[in-house]
């Protein structure tokens, strides 16, 4: 039997964990640095201890920056084969976190499977899953209620969850004081909103939030703290309501840490490209440096069908200010339910981003992919750079549609091309193109 109940109380004992070797080895990094870390809640490792096909990843200072992509059922898409085709496409394109977002029905026969079979970090949003899992409508629900799906996500192995907490009076109160034109666009902020208005209680997960972090504690949860009020347009952000809410969710870290759960901190989801790094910066000092994980941001809201690019600008300066977790978007954001094709854009446009990212961040080792790619250009070697490629098939597929007369050129440069010719000529050869040699 463990000494400990969490990540964060092992490293706050001095105590280097299974994962926390796991993470070092994968991150380059000494293990005791990674302790110092985990026991000040500049980085994470979220790991239900009921989730044993986990392979353990860290989020937050000095590591590569990670990306989550969401799934899940819904009322108009109740595929569960489509969705665990989702998941094994997330695990081949090296995603290390899959929220299961599902809103329809008896969503936890799906959540175990998912859970068994996936070496990723899984997280989940239970007020998303409140009503279908409790069969009762939102003014039915009690905050005893919302507790008992806390409480059944963590004992099916959930390693992250979104909880709503920062959404308070207070916070209410600034969204209310300052007019948005999107309103709240967060789901789960939303339901919270509604329940509050029709109920006149406050937020539950606020009230009760000694003991939503008892139950994360138990199983090694980490929260990660949801913004409600989220900008869902570019004009609506870094306004009143945002950042009355950052400050709670500052307050709400610190108390989390007191009880060794924990923390992330989620971001702005809509936000012109010149606000981006001030709002990292805001958030690690108001939260204390605690892990930033952030939705976006979308950097324009014209681009329905290509905000998995809109996005992968935003993330990827983001990141390299200081966000640790990107959330995918995939093309059918604003649109639908995505479909494989979908998710593997948005896979593949967070990855780079994050990849980006951590170039400019300096996180160790990152250049090497890189500089392996430039290698096997200067060599014109195209079955390495396939390899390392990020997306090797699409980069096969592309290169062999058109096939090259030479198989040392391309399609577009054939012979002209400018890395053949420079090295025919520091070889000391000849170059010419009207004859064949």
């Amino acid at each position: 039997m463990r000494k400990y109940k969490t990540q964060m109380e092992a490293a706050k004992k001095g105590i280097i964990t299974p994962e926390m070797k796991t993470v070092a080895e994968k991150e380059h990094i000494d293990a005791e640095t990674l302790r110092e870390k985990v026991a000040e809640g500049c980085v994470c490792i979220p790991a239900n201890v009921n989730h044993t096909a986990l392979s353990a990843e860290g989020i937050g200072a000095g590591l590569r920056t990670k990306i989550n992509v969401n799934l899940g059922i819904s009322g108009d898409a109740k595929d569960y084969e489509l969705e665990m085709q989702k998941v094994d496409m997330s695990i081949k394109f090296g995603a290390e976190a899959i929220m299961d977002l599902s809103n329809y029905g008896k969503t936890n026969t799906f959540r175990r499977e998912l859970i068994a079979r996936s070496p990723a970090m899984i997280g989940t949003v239970p007020m998303y899953d409140a009503i279908g899992y409790l069969e009762k409508d939102l003014l039915e629900i009690s905050a005893e209620d919302f507790l008992k799906v806390v409480r059944a996500h963590a004992e099916e192995g959930v390693d992250f969850m979104t909880i709503h907490a920062g959404i308070n009076r207070r916070a209410v109160e600034a969204f209310r004081r300052d007019p948005r034109k999107m309103n709240i666009v967060s789901r789960g902020g939303s339901l919270l909103f509604a329940w509050m208005m029709m109920t006149g209680n406050e937020n539950p997960f606020y009230e009760h939030y000694d003991e939503v972090l008892d139950i994360l504690r138990e199983y090694d949860v980490t929260i990660s703290l949801g913004d409600a009020l989220r900008p869902g347009c570019i004009d609506d952000s870094t306004d009143a309501g945002q950042i009355a809410e950052l400050i709670e969710l500052g307050a709400l870290t610190e108390r989390a840490w007191a009880k060794d759960v924990q923390v992330m901190v989620e971001g702005p989801g809509h936000m012109a490209m010149n606000e981006i790094e001030a709002n990292m910066k805001l958030q690690k000092r108001i939260c204390h440096n605690a892990p930033f994980y952030v939705l976006g941001p979308l950097v324009t809201d014209i681009a329905p069908g290509y905000d998995h690019i809109t996005t992968a600008i935003g993330g990827a300066i983001a990141a390299a200010s200081g966000a640790d977790f990107l959330c995918y978007v995939t093309p059918a954001e604003h649109l639908r339910l995505p479909d494989l094709s979908d998710v593997k854009e948005g896979i593949i446009a967070s990855k780079i981003a994050a990849h980006a990212a951590d170039i400019a961040k300096g996180v160790p080792h990152a250049r090497d992919r890189d500089n392996a790619m430039a290698a096997a250009r200067h060599e014109v070697d195209w079955d390495k750079m396939f390899d390392i490629a990020i997306d090797p098939e699409k980069a096969r597929d592309y290169f062999e549609s058109t096939p090259p007369a030479d198989r040392h050129t391309c399609s577009m440069c054939g012979k002209m091309c400018a890395v053949r010719t420079t090295n025919m000529i520091l070889e000391g050869k000849e170059v010419k193109f009207c004859t064949e040699k």
